[in-house]
């Protein structure tokens, strides 16, 4: 496996959705590939936190030579997940000028007037990006199924559009990684009993969180249903347990330092003669 050194087994290949997968049967709180507790998955991350920063500015720097590979990173999850913990905690630990951030909320009415796909092609990396898409285009077939924003035959394809756009952007040098966070219904519930109970919590609350729970069932259906239209092997999904935080940040991470490791990148050489520049330098 890769410079990581405590993975037992490869959480990539535990997490992937395959053929067969079904959501209500996997755990939220379990630790594919990892023996240790909390503490141990702290210490893992810190050091996967160099090995991330590394590969990533080596993308960044290759983009610079010419070089159009970069990853697009699908955060989707119900309310109280870890996103944005996705984001401060793995992302953070990267050069932000290498990060493409894009968070998707609610359609503007500009956006009501064209595919649904259309706001979501100009938010995808450039060259030696690290994209996030914080919510993405899945919420079409998620919330836009749950709540029938949508008929029916829409939603059908839609699923069609999205392999049709993955495909397009992995042909085009990107590499996707999808990645649900599975969180619980009562962790769910002890999440926002906290932001309840605490005042510098309470910009994070939004009473449409208890709307939403209330059609726990009825997402979890969609969510099924989109592995099943929209896992393939080119943009596939990775269930991730979320119940415990750290387990998946350290798990993000992993399939991140994965996918980098698997572009096999290297420094940029130098197009300049590195001994001249060296006397020259020592010269000045």
């Amino acid at each position: 496996m890769s410079r990581e050194t405590y993975w037992t087994a490869d959480p990539a290949d535990l997490l992937r959705v395959g053929e067969g997968f079904e959501l209500s049967k996997t755990g939220t709180r379990a630790n594919p590939g990892f023996d240790g507790d909390k503490a141990d998955g702290q210490k893992a991350l810190a050091e996967g936190a160099e090995i991330l920063a590394e590969l990533q500015e080596q993308l960044f720097a290759m983009s610079r030579m010419g070089d159009e590979r970069r990853i697009l990173l699908v955060l989707q999850a119900m309310d109280t997940a870890g996103k944005g913990g996705i984001v401060k905690h793995v992302m953070g630990a990267v050069d932000p000028q290498g990060v493409q951030l894009a968070a998707f909320k609610k359609p503007t009415p500009e956006e009501l007037e064209h595919d649904f796909l259309w706001r979501v092609h100009k938010q995808t990396p450039g060259p030696g990006m690290l994209g996030v898409f914080d919510r993405s285009h899945y919420e079409d077939v998620l919330i836009g199924r749950v709540r029938e924003f949508a008929s029916p035959d829409e939603i059908e394809r839609r699923y069609g559009a999205i392999n049709e756009f993955e495909a397009e952007l992995t042909a085009t040098g990107t590499t996707i990684i999808k990645v649900m966070l599975h969180i619980s219904r009562d962790e769910q519930k002890a999440r926002l009993t906290e932001r309840l109970a605490r005042p510098d919590k309470h910009w994070k609350f939004n009473p449409g969180d208890v709307d939403e729970r209330l059609l726990w069932d009825e997402y979890a259906k969609a969510y099924q249903l989109v592995f099943e239209r929209t896992a393939t092997t080119d943009a596939p999904w990775f269930v991730v347990p979320a119940d415990r935080k750290w387990y998946a940040r350290l798990a993000v991470q992993h399939l991140l330092i994965d996918a980098l490791e698997g572009m096999r990148l290297e420094w940029p050489k130098a197009d300049y003669d590195v001994a001249e520049q060296q006397a020259r330098l020592a010269a000045s």
